[in-house]
């Protein structure tokens, strides 16, 4: 018998509509404790199956979108520490991963029938990547994940604190300035906060703009491929008329 986790794996790359009989017929080969795990897996909706099936089946598309989420994240908590990162390169990166992840998804469910809200597999991808520790079970993600905003920068200490942490103050100083330093950290952090809001909402304004392309280009297929059914149809309506009219031909 396989390895459980490889079968479990199994459940969660069919299609939707097949999950609850597969997982119902696998519990049924099992006993004991891990039928009771299998008949406790829950099924995914759409949005995350479809997360799921990229991860499975275009891997590195998938992998590119947790790169570029990673690199993103690393150059916003140097900034916010006072290091030097481009943020504004990092940013323009993972709205293209994201955008390419988003595209590959839209693509795997047209082929299953289905048809998930584009934004909210935007900012599902979006969440995923830039989430501070990798999801515990990627391919099995069974509801929609949400951007965790600022709070993944949670526990970040601003650049102006690890200075001033490293340097104690001296008992004069304590007695000259006891607020001015506190004061100007917040202000400090403030900045970097604000800067870094405008920054995500510019790149969460870019990414809604490319999923809303990414849907407008699928709408334009599809009406590519009804001309081009309704072309072939009438192709062969004149190709038939043509043999007619050469059999009564030959006949005359």
């Amino acid at each position: 018998m396989a390895d459980l986790d490889t079968q479990i794996d199994a459940l969660y790359q069919l299609p939707l509509s097949e999950f609850t009989s597969a997982r119902r017929a696998l519990a049924k080969t099992l006993s004991g404790e891990q039928a009771r795990q299998v008949r406790a897996l829950k099924k995914p909706t759409a949005v995350p199956w479809t997360v799921n099936q990229v991860y499975w089946k275009a891997r590195s598309v998938y992998d590119a979108a947790m790169k570029a989420g990673h690199s993103l994240r690393t150059a916003q908590i140097a900034t916010l520490q006072g290091k030097k990162a481009d943020v504004r390169a990092a940013t323009d990166t993972h709205r293209r991963a994201i955008a390419a992840a988003v595209h590959q998804a839209v693509r795997v469910a047209s082929t299953a029938g289905l048809k998930p809200n584009t934004e909210q597999l935007a900012r599902m991808f979006e969440a995923v990547s830039l989430a501070a520790a990798p999801p515990p079970a990627p391919g099995r993600f069974l509801e929609v994940i949400a951007p965790s905003g600022f709070d993944a920068l949670t526990g970040v200490t601003p650049a102006r604190r690890v200075h001033e942490a490293a340097m104690p103050a001296t008992g004069s100083e304590k007695d000259e300035k006891p607020a001015v330093a506190p004061k100007i950290d917040r202000a400090a952090e403030r900045r970097r906060l604000e800067q870094e809001r405008r920054e995500r909402r510019e790149a969460e304004a870019r990414l809604r703009v490319a999923a809303r392309e990414v849907e407008h280009a699928r709408a334009r297929a599809q009406t590519a491929r009804q001309a081009l059914e309704h072309a072939e149809t009438a192709v062969e309506a004149a190709e038939r008329a043509l043999a007619e009219a050469r059999a009564a031909t030959k006949e005359s």
